[in-house]
């Protein structure tokens, strides 16, 4: 099983969460184990960094300063460096000595040093949005780019992880913000999701495409485009977007109870202390629908598809089958906003209150929803779906909408199976048989799972006091198997003198440890990356 029977009552977790320095130059890692002569290249990942300036904290995991990591593999040698991206937000903080851009969960106040007739007139020029790029790093052409929420996303150099520059999404696309967790196909067409202003004002969902590299070495984001729209169930109010899912003709996006209030973000932004986190609310009447649209050519497919209500903030895959599309989710039961249990606050405390916080939270469960393409009408009432492997149902109700009721891949009391990866390169958009993941228990990320989604067979690393990050799949050159290759996560142990984090390389296919490559420094938390070469 991938539960957790570990306790945490030292409270080492809480470490995590701490403000740490940037290196001057990368540092080596002192190696145990062997390393495949294979693996080379960097792992890249980011996460929050900084956790206040001077004495304004920050109060949501999704505030701190974004830092970027790096540890570089080469004939068995392992370095490991960081650097604070160079955002706006960053370097203004720094300048300033105070938080100036409004973070997630934390409001930036008016320069206390200006009067009020430049306050008034920063009042007019509107909402200035955070770069804060923690989320996810990801290449589009020839170059990487770290990445948030919102329409700016930051180019870095993924050698000397210097900040290149701030890009404006919105200069080239209609949309508000774009998502940390675009699909990319083999030949480096980069796909995204994000919301926008459609016809008459109302609300809609645009899937934008960036084009591969160009030959002419020009910049692919310069000829991005809007390929297909869907709408939004309420006409003011966007559901929160964190990913979607994209099968070889499809896409699939999934429209959430949890909304943002659009007006009240245009509206209460120039009122002291708003920041994004108050804008959320849950539309507890809807549940949740899903959406289909065709790649190529881009267009809405208007099936209503409607389940109970859950949070989504992470895809695991999807594909089509015999007129069928399956999807693969780690949701969160209920309308209730995840995020509000992620207050630094909440992750900091005692390992008792953190587990009585995770008991009120939405509970987490990996579920496979099945969404038949042939839809008749005559047929309501009987269970659509005739796949032979899974007992997902979708039935015909009168009003001409399909109901789905999901299977359950795993589920376990406050034991999450979350960040899901799987073999992307290979997989992606195809029938797979495996997903691997970073184990949450009460929201402590305490160990890295392994899930067959066919037979529902799970393998699980842990080791006491030791907090893993997501687990990158890398396949092995000569791979046969689906799961030939090994997992890159990065690993805390705070409660150790000596090299307190490490690089873990596991072998993918039963989550034997490989090697581990351990640094003479903490590591904050990490939440996306990928693997480069």
């Amino acid at each position: 099983m991938s539960i957790s029977d570990l306790e945490h009552p030292a409270g080492g977790y809480k470490k995590i969460f701490e403000s740490c320095d940037e290196l001057a130059e990368p540092i080596p890692a002192h190696v145990s184990g062997k390393i495949p002569a294979w693996l080379t290249g960097s792992l890249l990942r980011v996460g929050p960094g900084l956790f206040e300036i001077g004495d304004e904290p920050f109060y949501h995991i999704f505030d701190g300063q974004a830092l970027i990591h790096k540890f570089d593999l080469k004939d068995g040698h392992v370095t490991y460096y960081r650097r604070f991206i160079r955002t706006d937000a960053y370097v203004r903080a720094m300048t300033e000595k105070r938080i100036v851009i409004t973070e997630f969960g934390t409001a930036a106040y008016p320069d206390p040093c200006k009067n009020i007739f430049s306050r008034f007139f920063t009042y007019f020029q509107g909402i200035e949005v955070t770069d804060n790029c923690l989320v996810n790093i990801y290449p589009i052409g020839e170059d990487f780019y770290a990445c948030t929420e919102t329409n700016y996303i930051t180019k870095v150099d993924p050698d000397t992880l210097e900040t290149i520059k701030k890009v404006d999404l919105c200069n080239y696309l209609s949309v508000n913000g774009v998502t940390a967790h675009p699909h990319t196909e083999p030949d480096g067409t980069v796909y995204n999701i994000g919301n926008c202003f459609g016809k008459n004002m109302s609300l809609a969902y645009n899937i934008v495409k960036i084009p591969p590299p160009q030959d002419d070495k020009s910049d692919p984001i310069e000829k991005s485009k809007v390929l297909v729209q869907f709408p939004s169930s309420e006409r003011f109010k966007p559901s929160y977007v964190h990913s979607f899912g994209m099968t070889e003709n499809y896409f699939v996006f999934v429209e959430t109870p949890v909304k943002i209030n659009l007006l009240k973000f245009l509206t209460s932004w120039s009122i002291r202390g708003t920041n994004y986190m108050d804008c959320f609310e849950s539309n507890d009447k809807m549940g949740t629908w899903f959406h289909l649209a065709t790649k190529n050519p881009g267009e809405y497919i208007d099936h209503k598809f409607r389940t109970s209500a859950f949070n989504l903030f992470h895809h695991i895959n999807c594909y089509e089958d015999q007129g069928f599309i399956v999807v693969d989710l780690c949701t969160w039961k209920g309308h209730d906003f995840v995020y509000n249990y992620l207050y630094l606050a909440n992750v900091r405390q005692n390992w008792d209150e953190v587990k009585k916080a995770a008991m009120r939270a939405p509970q987490p469960e990996v579920r496979r929803y099945v969404l038949p393409l042939d839809i008749h009408r005559e047929e309501q009432g009987k269970n659509l779906v005739s796949l032979p492997y899974t007992t997902a149902t979708a039935v015909m109700c009168s009003d001409g909408s399909v109901w789905l009721e999901p299977e359950v891949l795993f589920s376990g009391p406050r034991q999450a199976f979350e960040f899901p990866q799987i073999n992307y390169k290979k997989y992606c958009g195809k029938n797979y048989t495996f997903a691997y993941g970073l184990g949450l228990n009460h929201f402590v990320p305490d160990r890295i799972c392994k899930l067959n989604v066919k037979s529902k067979e799970t393998w699980i690393w842990q080791e006491p006091d030791a907090y893993p990050s997501e687990p990158l799949f890398v396949q092995s050159p000569d791979a046969k198997d689906e799961d030939d290759g090994v997992l890159l996560s990065i690993v805390v142990k705070p409660g150790v003198t000596q090299r307190p984090a490490f690089l873990l390389i596991l072998n993918a296919t039963d989550l034997t440890e490989i090697a581990r490559a351990e640094v003479d420094v903490m590591i904050p938390v990490t939440l996306h990356g990928i693997k480069s070469q």
